[in-house]
C-alpha cells in the first residue's frame, strides 16, 4: 500500500518502503508499481495455497481461511481459545510452521527468486541468521526441558511455539508459561528478536542484530588498532555509517518505549510478569504474553481501559516500525 499509494499523494511512498525494508532497500525492479504487484500475487498465492493445505487436513472452509489469512500475515488471530491447538493435529500445526516460516522470508527474497537469482533462499545472510536462530532455541529449549522437566518436554511443542513466537505469530499449542523461569526468558527475548526485514513479521527484525553485531566488532578492532581502517559490510555490501546510526537509534527508541510501556503497565497494577511480557508482546505484536492472565491460554479482557489503550499504542508503535509513524508528525516529511 505504502509503495503503490504514497508517490501518487507525494508523500514519500518510497521513503516509507525503505524504512520497512530490508538493509539494501534496493529496487529488484524498475517502478515500485511492479514491485507491489508482484508482492500481491506472491503474497495472495501463499495465503490461497495455506488456505487449500488447512482444508485437506481436515478444518472447514471458514476454519481454513480465516487462519490462513492469519498464518502469512503472522497475526495469528484463532477463532478459537485454543489457538490452532484447538485442532491438535499434527499435520495442521505442520502445515503453519512451513507457511508462518514463509511469511516470514523477505518477500523481495520471492522477486529474485522468480527473476532467476535461484540460490537466494540459501546464500542469504538473514535468512540463514533466521534459520538458525530457530535451531539454537529449539535445542536450546529441549536440553533445559529434558534436564529440568522431563515431563513437559515435547519437540511438538517446542518446534511449533518457538516459531510462532519467534515471528509474532502467536500461534499456541502448549502452556510454554509452565515450562520454567528460563523458558519465558527464553520466549521474551525471541519476542524482540522477530523475523526478517521485508516480510510479515514484526519485531526488532534480525538484520538490525547483525548489523548491531557488526559495529561493536568493529569498535573492539578500532581499539585494538587505533590506526586502522575497517569497513562494515552486511551480505557483501558496504554500511553506510548514516544507516548504522538509525539502527542503533531504532533499537535504542524501541528499548526505551518497551520500559515506559512496562513502567506504565506496572503503574496500573498489573504484576511484574503480565508487565514485562503484556509490554513485549504488544510492541512486537506477538499476541500473547506469559503469565496466569495474558498468557497462552489466557486473554486481555480482564485488563483495565487505561492498560488497553497502552498496549495498543505499543501495537500500533511496534507495526509501524516506530520511525514511519513518528516521521508522519514531522511537517517537513509532508512539504518535502
Amino acid at each position: 500500500m505504502a509503495i503503490t499509494l504514497m508517490p501518487i499523494m507525494n508523500v514519500g511512498g518510497m521513503q516509507l518502503f525503505k524504512i520497512s525494508s530490508n538493509d539494501s532497500s534496493e529496487k529488484i525492479l524498475p517502478k515500485s508499481k511492479e514491485i507491489s504487484l508482484r508482492l500481491i500475487y506472491i503474497y495472495s498465492g501463499l495465503t490461497i495455497l495455506c488456505a487449500i493445505t488447512y482444508t485437506i487436513f481436515g478444518m472447514s472452509v471458514f476454519d481454513s481461511i480465516t487462519h490462513a489469512m492469519t498464518t502469512l500475515a503472522t497475526g495469528g488471530f484463532s477463532n478459537y481459545n485454543q489457538s490452532i491447538g484447538y485442532f491438535n493435529s499434527i499435520a495442521i500445526e505442520t502445515s503453519a510452521m512451513v507457511f508462518i516460516i514463509l511469511g516470514s522470508i523477505p518477500f523481495i527474497a520471492y522477486i529474485k527468486f522468480i527473476s532467476g537469482n535461484r540460490k537466494i533462499f540459501f546464500s542469504d545472510v538473514q535468512i540463514k541468521s533466521f534459520f538458525k536462530i530457530i535451531f539454537i532455541s529449539i535445542i536450546i529449549l529441549s536440553i533445559y526441558l529434558l534436564l529440568n522437566d522431563y515431563n513437559a518436554f515435547n519437540v511438538r511443542s517446542i518446534f511449533f511455539n518457538v516459531i510462532s513466537i519467534l515471528t509474532g505469530t502467536g500461534y499456541v499449542n502448549a502452556q510454554f508459561d509452565n515450562w520454567g523461569s528460563f523458558s519465558l526468558v527464553i520466549f521474551i527475548i525471541l519476542m524482540f528478536i522477530g523475523g526478517c526485514a521485508g516480510s510479515t513479521t514484526c519485531g526488532i527484525k534480525i538484520f538490525r542484530f547483525q548489523i548491531l553485531y557488526l559495529f561493536i566488532v568493529n569498535q573492539l578492532k578500532k581499539i585494538i588498532y587505533p590506526r586502522g581502517i575497517f569497513i562494515i559490510k552486511y551480505d557483501q555490501n558496504k554500511v553506510d555509517e548514516k544507516f548504522i546510526s538509525s539502527i542503533i537509534s531504532f533499537i535504542f527508541f524501541y528499548f526505551v518505549i518497551f520500559f515506559t510501556l512496562t513502567a506504565l503497565l506496572s503503574l496500573n497494577g498489573l504484576d511484574f510478569i503480565t508487565s514485562v511480557s503484556g509490554a513485549a508482546t504488544s510492541i512486537s505484536n506477538v499476541g500473547p504474553g506469559l503469565g496466569s492472565i495474558i498468557g497462552p491460554n489466557g486473554n486481555f479482557s480482564s485488563l483495565s481501559d487505561f492498560s488497553k489503550w497502552i498496549l495498543t499504542l505499543g501495537m500500533i508503535l511496534g507495526r509501524l516500525e516506530l520511525f514511519a509513524i513518528l516521521v508522519l508528525f514531522l511537517p517537513s516529511f509532508w512539504r518535502n
